[in-house]
C-alpha cells in the first residue's frame, strides 16, 4: 500500500517550549489511520502543522511525495487535503446543500465575471456543482433533508454534513479531529460505519480521536503520542497491548 501522507522527524516549538519532537510515521492510501493520546499529548499540533495552520520547527511534511511545508491553508487543501474540527463549523442559516457547494467554490471556473452577468459558463458550472453536491449528500444519507436549514440538522447529521462539505473539495486525504466527540452510542455506530464507506470510495482517512472503543474498532492502523513523542505505531491489537500506552493512559502504578 502506497503511503499518502509522509511525517518524518517533525518538531514543534513554542519560544521555548516543546510540543513535538521528532515525529515520524505514514499515513497510507486506502486506510484509516488514527492518532491518539493523552490530553495535551500534540495531537491537534500535528493537524495543524499537516494543515498549514502553523509552520514545523523541524522535520518534512510530505502529501503524495510533494513536500507541504510553507503552504499556506489553501493551497493545501488544492493538493488534496481537507479537514473536519472538533467544534462543527458549519453556515447554519444556510441550507444544506448550500453548505456542500461552498466547499466547491475552489473547483469552479467560471470567473467574476461569469458570476456577475451570469453567463452560460457560470449556469453550467452551477448545475454540475449542485448535482455534486446531491451526490455527496446522497452518499452520507442526507440527501432528503438538502433544501434544509443546516441549523436544524442534529448533531450527528451535523457532523455528516460536515463531512460531505470537506469532500466536495475533492480531497484525497480527510482529517477528523474527534469526529464522535459529544455523540451518542447510537450515533457513533453510523458515523463508524459512514467514515468505513469513505474509506472504500478510495480516500485516506486521519483522525484524531479519544474515544478509545471506536478507534480500535475502526482504524487500520494507529500511532500513539505523549508528551509530543511517539510512542507506539501499528494496528489496533499491537497498540492496545503496548505497555508504554497502557502506562501512559493508566500511570505506572494502575499499569503495574
Amino acid at each position: 500500500m502506497s503511503k499518502l501522507l509522509s511525517i518524518r522527524n517533525v518538531g514543534k516549538s513554542f519560544g521555548g517550549l516543546h510540543v513535538l519532537h521528532d515525529v515520524s510515521f505514514e499515513v497510507p492510501a486506502g486506510s484509516i489511520y488514527g492518532l491518539i493520546g493523552p490530553n495535551g499529548a500534540g495531537k491537534t499540533t500535528v493537524f495543524n502543522l499537516v494543515t498549514g495552520l502553523l509552520p514545523p520547527s523541524a522535520g518534512a511534511i510530505e502529501f503524495q511525495g510533494e513536500s507541504l511545508v510553507g503552504l499556506p491553508p489553501h493551497k493545501i487543501t488544492h493538493r488534496g487535503v481537507a479537514r473536519t474540527f472538533q467544534n462543527i463549523r458549519i453556515f447554519k442559516e444556510m441550507s444544506i446543500l448550500e453548505n456542500v457547494m461552498v466547499g466547491m467554490h475552489d473547483h469552479l471556473a467560471y470567473g467574476g465575471l461569469g458570476l456577475f452577468f451570469n453567463t452560460p459558463a457560470y449556469k453550467a458550472a452551477e448545475r454540475r456543482a449542485r448535482e455534486r453536491a446531491f451526490e455527496l449528500l446522497t452518499w452520507v444519507g442526507l440527501a432528503h433533508k438538502a433544501e434544509l436549514v443546516a441549523d436544524n440538522l442534529s448533531y450527528g447529521d451535523q457532523r455528516k454534513l460536515e463531512f460531505a462539505r470537506a469532500l466536495a473539495t475533492e480531497p484525497k486525504l480527510l482529517l477528523l479531529d474527534e469526529p464522535v466527540a459529544g455523540m451518542n452510542p447510537s450515533e457513533k455506530t453510523a458515523l463508524m460505519e459512514e467514515i468505513r464507506n469513505i474509506r472504500d470510495r478510495g480516500y485516506g482517512v486521519f483522525m484524531i480521536e479519544h474515544d478509545m472503543r471506536f478507534v480500535m474498532g475502526l482504524c487500520d492502523r494507529i500511532a500513539v503520542l505523549n508528551f509530543g513523542r511517539i510512542i507506539a505505531e501499528g494496528t489496533p491489537e499491537e497498540v492496545r497491548s503496548n505497555p508504554e500506552v497502557i502506562e501512559a493512559y493508566l500511570g505506572k502504578e494502575e499499569a503495574a
